[in-house]
């Protein structure tokens, strides 16, 4: 395996003549309604840097969205599956089982938060992932209403849109939608302090206001689970006041209703932390994880507490391909690489980096209304100067100038106003300099 020299270089312009080819091809082949952020197509990728067809290298800052966490090509992860690929690709694992979906669910079961005893359940998506958390809790409570939060992101399937708040792109004319699905509001201390600095930092206060809309609109009787993003992903990378999963917490287990973490994007050492929920100290009854676990093979999974896991009957859970051994070995290799290497340690230095270079340009620029996130998972809120009117359009032109100037970023928030950064683990501190100086040169041509 050669490695991919770690620096931006651009030979052509963006995008470069076999890309400009390739696009031509998709349009004709692919159907409409797939998108892609980049005008360029991958060839190889590595470490922090992402190679086109046409030789232009690319700082990765984000990650194949939070995916390729210890990066594109890890060394552990590559020989793990080129090992599996030689002894067999698939034998469907509820037909004829094999050991490595076995040892992914006890390191899942060792490596999420809470003591008590866990089961584990294998699947390919995250959205896959999210709907059996839901049937498994269903079946455990012997109830059918779910919430989920304002600004949430859980999932393109028929159940995941319904959990899902943003219309564009992801549910417009998708309709109808799984029923028995409720909404409360969340914490969002940037936009939460527009109606008082108590509600913007006080958490539990946020918290109240949420269990208010739950009791008076679903009652907790009804309600099987509680599913929220520990830190919402493609909302806006929005970190709740301190206090209010705590508090959401507690109510849950009050009620018998059970508590859902979806670590999706925030899981396997992205945050910081090996878990989101780690750093409020909290340990949901079902953790769903996908994205990271397997450094880009598909795999998903929800873990939790025994009791819960094991309430649906025998075969009710499956499907032909969840844990197959491919992303099964990968999975294991993408663990021991982040445990070996020192890897959440490692994201908490990128915040430190990240958050010093963004805090000062903040100070520089009033269009950056906020600077949120933990570890390699941060985000700036763009605004209308002197306002906290969400400006759209400066992200969406932020975005464009970085692609063509050699950066990887994407966007996301409901508002769509939000520049968020995924870079993997592995890429090097001279890198993220290197991708957040450009990033301040063009905010301040634009």
């Amino acid at each position: 395996m050669t490695l991919l020299e770690q620096s931006r270089h651009l030979v052509t312009a963006v995008p470069g003549p076999k890309s400009q080819a390739l696009i031509d091809r998709k349009a004709a082949a692919v159907s409409r309604g797939v998108g892609t952020t980049m005008p360029v197509y991958a060839a190889r990728a590595g470490g922090g840097i992402l190679e086109d067809v046409d030789g232009n290298r690319f700082i990765d800052l984000g990650s194949g969205i939070a995916v390729t966490t210890i990066g594109n090509a890890s060394p552990r992860v590559v020989d793990a599956v080129r090992t599996q690929v030689a002894e067999f690709t698939h034998t469907c694992f509820m037909v004829t089982p094999y050991e490595s979906y076995v040892a992914v669910a006890e390191a899942l079961n060792r490596l999420t938060p809470g003591d008590d005893e866990k089961r584990s359940a294998l699947f390919n998506s995250g959205s896959e992932a999210v709907e059996n958390a839901v049937k498994i809790a269903r079946t455990y409570t012997g109830r059918s209403a779910v919430v989920s939060f304002d600004h949430a992101y859980h999932g393109r399937t028929n159940l995941t849109m319904a959990l899902t708040a943003k219309v564009m792109p992801y549910k417009h004319g998708f309709g109808p939608f799984a029923p028995e699905i409720y909404r409360a509001p969340l914490s969002y201390p940037f936009r939460d302090a527009e109606f008082g600095k108590e509600l913007a930092t006080d958490g539990e206060l946020a918290a109240r206001r949420a269990i208010d809309v739950i009791d008076k609109q679903v009652g907790a009787p009804n309600l099987a689970a509680v599913i929220i993003e520990p830190i919402q992903g493609e909302g806006g990378f929005i970190v709740p006041a301190e206090g209010f999963l705590p508090a959401l917490l507690d109510w849950c287990r009050r009620n018998g209703v059970v508590f859902i973490a979806d670590e999706v994007q925030t899981g396997f050492a992205r945050t910081g932390a090996m878990f989101a929920c780690e750093h409020e100290g909290i340990a949901p009854d079902l953790i769903v994880t996908a994205k990271g676990i397997a450094d880009g093979l598909p795999l998903s999974a929800v873990t939790g507490r025994a009791e819960i896991m094991d309430a649906p009957h025998v075969s009710g859970l499956g499907g032909t391909y969840g844990g197959n051994p491919l992303a099964c070995a990968a999975a294991l290799a993408t663990i021991e690489t982040i445990e070996s290497d020192g890897l959440v340690a490692r994201a908490r230095e990128i915040e430190t980096l990240m958050k010093d270079r963004l805090h000062r340009l903040q100070a520089e620029d009033e269009r950056i209304g906020d600077v949120r996130g933990r570890g390699a998972m941060i985000a700036v809120e763009l605004v209308k100067p002197g306002t906290t009117e969400p400006d759209a359009e400066l992200a969406k032109k932020l975005a464009a100038a970085a692609h063509a100037a050699g950066v990887i970023v994407l966007t996301c928030g409901t508002y769509g106003n939000v520049l968020r950064f995924l870079p993997p683990l592995a890429i090097s501190d001279d890198l993220l300099v290197e991708g957040l100086d450009v990033l301040a040169l063009i905010l301040a041509d634009l």
